[in-house]
C-alpha cells in the first residue's frame, strides 16, 4: 500500500502589516495577525510561486508570507476584495494559489510503517484512494503540523506549510535516518517545482468536470484522491480543501515548456464564468467560519491533540504506548482527561471582533483563557473565533467575556463549524 499526504491546513497570514495600506473597512474583515514564528527574515529574498505574474495581472496585493510573496486580495477583479471573494466562494467557486506549500514524497517498502511512527492515523487500514486528517506530533506530544494522509497505492506524498521546511523536514529526516539504520526501507524526496491550486465552492465539481474529460468526479467523495488528466496535464487531485465547501486540491507538475503547467490550469479555471481568484485574506475568513485550525495560532509545538480538541484524529487502533512519536503525553491525556485547557469556538453577538491574543474572562472577571483566532464572519455578520479555556468552560452556551480595544464585551461559547460544512459525501 502507498500513501499520499496532503495538508488541509496551510497556515495563512493575517495582516497587521497591511493596516496602514488597506482601507479601514477591509482591515476589519481580516482576522488577527498571526504569530508567524517560521516566517523568513525581513532581509531575506522572498520567493515567488509560478503564478506570481498571474497575481500581478489581476491586481494582487502582494504581501510577505512564510518567505513568499502571496496575494492577500485582488484589486483588478470584480470580486477581488476579501468580503466579495469570501461570499463568492460560498456561492459559486473560488480558486486559490497554494503553490507556496512544499510537496514531500516518502517511498520504500516500509513507508507505511515509518509514517505511522510519525503521525496518529491508522494507515494500515486506510482504503486505497481515500484520505484521513492526521497530525505530526513531536516527542513532547505537541503538534508539529496537521496534514491529510491519502492511500494512493504507490507512495507517500506530504504537502507541508509555507515556512515549515526548516521545521518539518529535519524532524522527518532525523527519524527516517534512525528508521533506515534499523534495517527498514524508506526514503524522502521533496518536490519544490510542483504547483498546487485549490478549487473551492458549491459549483467546484461542475467547473472542474469541464477540464477533466476522462473521469466522473461524482465518483470522488470527500477525502478521495486520484491521478487525473486535468486541462491536458496528469495531476494528483484530492477532494478536499480549507474552506468548509466542496472542492478539490490539484497538484500540478511543472512540465517541459517555458511556462509552468499550473499557469495554464489557472487560466483555464479563470475562464469559467463561475470562478473568481481568491487571496489569503478570504482564505483565512473562510477557514475560520468552517472551524478549521490555523497552525501557528490554534495549534503549535506545545499544543496537544487533546488540548486542540482533535482527539478524533488519533485512531483508536493507534492508541498503543510507544506506537508513535509523542505517544506518552497524548495517550495519557486521553486516558486521564488531564488536559487543562481546550480549544472551543465562540461568537460575539454585538461589537467588534476579538483578535488573536485577546484575554478571555469568566463571569467573575477572572482571566481564564486567550483568543487564538478571531475575525468578522461575512456570512453571519458578527465576530467569531476560537479560544483556549479550562475544560469546564467550553460547553456550548457558556457566557464569557473578552477584552477588545481595552473594554470587555460578552462572548458566547458555541459549537463549530460556525457555518455548515458542504463536503461531498456521495449521492445527489
Amino acid at each position: 500500500t502507498e500513501i499520499y499526504t496532503l495538508s488541509l491546513h496551510d497556515a495563512l497570514p493575517i495582516f497587521g502589516m497591511l493596516r496602514s495600506s488597506l482601507s479601514g473597512s477591509r482591515v476589519r474583515l481580516l482576522a488577527a495577525p498571526l504569530r508567524r514564528h517560521l516566517a523568513a527574515a525581513a532581509d531575506a529574498p522572498l520567493r515567488r510561486t509560478p503564478l506570481y505574474d498571474s497575481h500581478i495581472a489581476l491586481g494582487g496585493k502582494m504581501v510577505p508570507f512564510g518567505g513568499w510573496e502571496m496575494p492577500v486580495q485582488y484589486d483588478k477583479t470584480e470580486k477581488g476584495s476579501i468580503l466579495k471573494s469570501h461570499l463568492h466562494t460560498r456561492e459559486a467557486v473560488g480558486i486559490f494559489d497554494v503553490s507556496h506549500m512544499l510537496g514531500v514524497m516518502i517511498r520504500g517498502a516500509d513507508r507505511v510503517e515509518f509514517m505511522e511512527k510519525m503521525c496518529v492515523a491508522d494507515l494500515q487500514n486506510l482504503p486505497a484512494g481515500m484520505g484521513t486528517l492526521s497530525l505530526l506530533p513531536n516527542k513532547d506530544g505537541g503538534v508539529i503540523d496537521d496534514c491529510i494522509v491519502t492511500n494512493a497505492g504507490e507512495h507517500l506524498y506530504m504537502v507541508i506549510n509555507a515556512g515549515h521546511e526548516d521545521k518539518d523536514l529535519p524532524h522527518l529526516a532525523a527519524h527516517l535516518a534512525d528508521f533506515v539504520q534499523s534495517g527498514k526501507d524508506a526514503s524522502m524526496e521533496t518536490l519544490p517545482r510542483n504547483g498546487l491550486v485549490a478549487v473551492q465552492g458549491p459549483k467546484a465539481v461542475e467547473v472542474l468536470q469541464r477540464l477533466v474529460p476522462d473521469a466522473d468526479l461524482a465518483d470522488m467523495k470527500f477525502m478521495a484522491a486520484a491521478s487525473l488528466t486535468v486541462n491536458g496535464t496528469e495531476c494528483f487531485v484530492t477532494r478536499s480543501g480549507y474552506t468548509g465547501e466542496d472542492g478539490f486540491e490539484i497538484g500540478v507538475p511543472p512540465g517541459a515548456g517555458a511556462a509552468h503547467n499550473v499557469v495554464a490550469l489557472w487560466d483555464a479555471l479563470l475562464a469559467q464564468p463561475e470562478v473568481e481568484a481568491v487571496g489569503l485574506g478570504a482564505r483565512d475568513s473562510l477557514r475560520l467560519e468552517a472551524g478549521l485550525c490555523l497552525y501557528g495560532n490554534d495549534l503549535d509545538d506545545t499544543t496537544s491533540p487533546a488540548e486542540g480538541t482533535l482527539l478524533w484524529v488519533v485512531a483508536k487502533s493507534r492508541r498503543t504506548p510507544g506506537g508513535f512519536v509523542g505517544s506518552e503525553r497524548i495517550l495519557a491525556e486521553i486516558a486521564n482527561k488531564s488536559a487543562t485547557r481546550k480549544r472551543c469556538g465562540f461568537v460575539i453577538p454585538k461589537g467588534a471582533p476579538a483578535r488573536e491574543g485577546s484575554a478571555v474572562f469568566d463571569a467573575a472577571g477572572v482571566e481564564v483563557g486567550v483568543v487564538t483566532s478571531g475575525g468578522y464572519s461575512p456570512c453571519l455578520k458578527k465576530g467569531v473565533g476560537m479560544c483556549y479555556v479550562p475544560p469546564h468552560l467550553m460547553k456550548a452556551g457558556t457566557e464569557l467575556s473578552v477584552e477588545v480595544r481595552g473594554k470587555k464585551q460578552p462572548l458566547t461559547v458555541t459549537k463549530m463549524p460556525f457555518v455548515p460544512s458542504n463536503y461531498y459525501r456521495g449521492g445527489k
